[in-house]
């Protein structure tokens, strides 16, 4: 009995240690492992360890938890490829350059040190990389972009802002198709016997002035006189006026686009005009690839960019994304970024827009080691995923927002091909009245000589020079030139 006291005790007390080691190695599991095995507890999936960096909407904390764009796609890519996964945010919060000592940071040096097994974030291509490191097929699409603030540009509106609506190429059509109707005008209510019976007794009211008067009250919806009462000069007047009222019509509602859209136009359209500028600094993420991407171009404009940053690198380059926009927001400082980011930014901020030139095409892919047997798997089932439509779902989900489709909306001018349709209109009322005022005074003139038995060629002659008041003058010529020959 004194025996078996001793061993019944050591018995439970091995059993208890046993139980509390399985209890915590199932809660400490719980904490690590963030897949789900859908095939049951008896099979093991292999287990990755993925790296990650903190970016609305790529990956955020969410009430002790990561969610995001980039969590989604893991928890799809492992669905697919059947495997499970322990996030981690990157150490020292760098997507991946190289140190001065030559060493990788951020995400790109953990999956160098084996650290991690794949780096899921929004993390872009480049040539640097792709040496060190495998890039699978880019699930996202984006540029660099440059993200402005309005209130920076919206008290330098032109004192002219109201012939914004129009390009200079349309307003000089107009003002062309204005002169050139108004001397039709002119032109058909002289040679019109309808409006003008008798040239030597009567006094013809649509003069040149008088047609310029009258054009530009059609211009402002106003009935002016003198009033045309030949069929030709009316047709050429009716013409103009369904010209001015679709022409108006026109300009108010771009006019009226402009002012509701409030993207005026910006004095920086491209990156030329953000170096030409002194009043807003600007920068980029620091070691990002941003920032590689204008130190390697041959551009000369690039070139500036980057000069300019790298002499003022404390101040002008930012540690996070977050950082980034908070500045645009509160100071005259422009970020040089992914113009994907950026609209995000312009979608969530509404005071923020960004610029319409994007350049250096590239993509967000996923980073593996070297020779990894996962880079091929990850880039097959993410083009899967691009063509079931899980990639473009993701994306209409994290970048939703009331004031995403304001932001996508690049206003402009209106050119002249727009109102196309509308000066060929034009063009064809002006022949049509002309020619009906050719035929209302070959018409007079076939009477006429009919009358004074003469050929109708020379009555029609005299008509014209009648009213175009050329026949003094070449009355004028004939009698010089007889007294020569005399």
């Amino acid at each position: 009995m004194d025996k078996g006291l001793p061993f019944l005790l050591c018995v439970i007390t091995a059993m208890l240690l046993l139980g509390e080691s399985s209890r915590t190695g199932e809660k400490n599991g719980s904490k690590l492992l963030l897949g789900i095995d859908s095939r049951g507890p008896e099979e093991a999936l292999p287990t990755l360890t993925v790296t990650t960096i903190l970016e609305d909407p790529y990956v955020m904390v969410r009430s002790a938890e990561l969610e995001g764009y980039c969590i989604d796609l893991l928890r799809a890519l492992a669905a697919m490829l059947r495997f499970r996964y322990r996030v981690k945010v990157v150490g020292d919060g760098q997507y991946g350059a190289v140190s001065p000592s030559g060493n990788w940071t951020g995400m790109i040096g953990e999956v160098l040190r084996r650290e991690a097994d794949i780096a899921v974030a929004p993390l872009t291509v480049t040539s640097a990389r792709e040496e060190v490191v495998s890039f699978t097929t880019p699930f996202l699409q984006t540029g660099i972009g440059i993200l402005l603030r309005k209130e920076t540009f919206s008290q330098e509106m032109s004192f002219f802002h109201f012939l914004a609506p129009f390009s200079k190429e349309t307003w000089t059509g107009l003002l062309f198709a204005y002169v050139l109707t108004c001397f039709c005008l002119f032109l058909v209510a002289r040679l019109s016997p309808c409006e003008w019976n008798e040239p030597k007794n009567e006094e013809n009211h649509f003069t040149f002035l008088n047609s310029l008067w009258f054009g530009a009250g059609a211009l402002a919806l106003q009935g002016v006189t003198p009033r045309p009462k030949a069929l030709s000069v009316r047709v050429v007047a009716a013409v103009w006026w369904l010209f001015t009222i679709s022409l108006l019509a026109a300009y108010i509602a771009n006019f009226t686009a402009l002012l509701s859209s409030g993207s005026e136009q910006l004095p920086i359209q491209t990156f030329e005009d953000l170096v030409k500028q002194r009043k807003l600094e600007f920068g980029t993420l620091e070691g990002s690839s941003t920032f590689y991407f204008f130190k390697n171009s041959k551009n000369p404009i690039h070139q500036m960019i980057y000069e300019y940053m790298d002499k003022r690198r404390d101040h002008v380059l930012v540690k996070t994304y977050q950082e980034a926009v908070q500045r645009v927001m509160e100071s005259n400082y422009a970020f040089i970024g992914e113009s994907i980011s950026q609209d995000l930014a312009a979608a969530r901020h509404c005071n923020l827009i960004r610029a319409p030139e994007v350049i250096g095409a590239r993509g967000f892919g996923i980073a593996t080691t070297q020779a990894s047997p996962w880079t091929k798997q990850l880039s097959v089932a993410v083009l899967k995923l691009r063509e079931s439509g899980d990639l473009d779902y993701l994306r209409n989900k994290w970048w939703e927002s009331s004031c995403l489709h304001r932001s996508r909306e690049r206003w402009s001018p209106l050119q002249p091909q727009a109102l196309g349709g509308l000066f060929l209109t034009l063009a064809i009322g002006l022949a049509l009245g002309v020619i009906a005022a050719v035929a209302e005074l070959s018409n007079k003139s076939r009477h006429a000589a009919g009358h004074a038995k003469k050929s109708c060629c020379a009555v029609f002659t005299e008509e014209i020079c009648t009213r175009l008041h050329i026949k003094k003058n070449t009355r004028q010529s004939q009698e010089t030139l007889g007294r020569a020959n005399a």
